[in-house]
């Protein structure tokens, strides 16, 4: 199961107290004060592992709260400071206020981190307050107090390829025939109610990660259906397969499915309308309309979107498919590559300057 949603109570440690203290020493009956600072509180840290794929752990545990800072000495001993707390969440985990619904962090790459709640600083010791007119102070800090605040985890999966359609128009089976993932497949609607990622085998060491998005249907970015509950999951796949029934099984009109599964992705995020889509046609075994199929074809044409035509369940057009796969992603991260590399130059050329007219 997977879960990708969750509420959490982070807290920072408190820092310590600082001391009030004297020195007292044989023969030295003025001694100063030597009183020793707190230490600071331990910290509440975010950090992205790659290797979970879900947020259920945050389901049975919901606070996590750092180490205190400990109280200051005599003889000017500080206190030592708390440990800091890391809390290991799945990479693409988005960090949401709950309080606000502020954004504060997107935790995408690997090993990223988020402070989400400092921990507080130790108060200082009279030594701190000692001056040629005050050698004898008597006043020392309380530690401060740790941050403390709810958020709200969000899991956006983070997959090279997305699966879109209706319910029931062989997202799953092709899913299962192209990679080793197993999910739920039956012939009937909504059997997949969970996201499912796969890892797709091109071999010289060249993989892509697919992920199968639970049936969409009319009004799923109003909450019908499943809802919006998945299509975040769609926000960070640089491909998407639109995959449309073309037999007669279904009682639907291909084009219409078509449409209508684009104005929800549209209506949810536009950038998603502007996402590279191939339109691929499902389960042309069992087509026993051609003119389905070549209607489908004319629209995706008329949108400037690649068309195939597959039967995943007996592999046909499947390595043609796949094949447009790799070169499309090989194409998208070279753009994607050139980009950055070019912001890149462009910001060393502007730190370069050495100032001088």
């Amino acid at each position: 199961m997977i879960a990708d949603r969750a509420t959490i109570d982070v807290r920072a440690g408190r820092g310590g107290q600082g001391c009030v203290s004297f020195r007292r020493e044989k023969y030295v009956p003025k001694g100063g004060p030597d009183g020793g600072d707190g230490g600071h509180g331990g910290s509440v840290t975010l950090r992205a592992n790659q290797h979970l794929r879900t947020l259920l752990d945050f389901q049975s545990r919901t606070r996590f709260q750092a180490q205190n800072g400990a109280n200051g000495g005599g003889n000017q001993k500080s206190g030592r400071s708390g440990e800091d707390l890391i809390v290991e969440v799945p990479a693409g985990t988005l960090v949401v206020d709950a309080a606000t619904g502020d954004v504060l962090a997107d935790l995408v790459e690997p090993g990223a981190e988020y402070v989400a709640a400092r921990g507080g600083r130790g108060g200082r010791g009279n030594a701190r307050f000692a001056t040629p007119t005050r050698q004898a102070p008597r006043e020392a800090e309380p530690g401060k107090e740790g941050e403390e605040r709810r958020l709200r985890l969000e899991l956006r999966l983070i997959a090279d390829v997305g699966l879109v359609g209706f319910p029931d128009v062989g997202k799953s089976t092709l899913l299962s025939s192209l990679s080793a993932a197993r999910p739920k497949i039956a012939d009937y609607p909504f059997t997949t109610l969970e996201p499912h990622l796969g890892v797709v085998d091109l071999g010289d060491f060249r993989t892509f990660v697919i992920a199968d998005i639970p049936g969409l249907i009319e009004g799923a970015h109003e909450g019908h259906g499943l809802g919006d509950k998945f299509l975040r999951h769609v926000e960070r796949t640089k491909l998407l397969l639109h995959l449309v029934d073309v037999s007669s099984a279904s009682g639907r009109d291909a084009v219409s499915d078509y449409e209508v599964i684009n104005r929800e992705l549209e209506a949810y995020d536009p950038r998603l309308a502007e996402r590279p889509q191939f339109v691929v046609a499902t389960k042309i075994d069992a087509l026993d309309e051609p003119a389905r199929l070549e209607s489908l074809r004319e629209r995706a044409q008329q949108h400037g979107r690649p068309f195939f035509a597959i039967s995943a369940v007996a592999g046909t057009g499947v390595r043609e498919l796949l094949q447009a796969v790799a070169r499309e992603l090989d194409e998208l991260r070279a753009n994607m590559n050139s980009a950055t590399s070019a912001r890149t130059d462009e910001s060393l050329l502007v730190g370069s300057g050495s100032g001088r007219f």
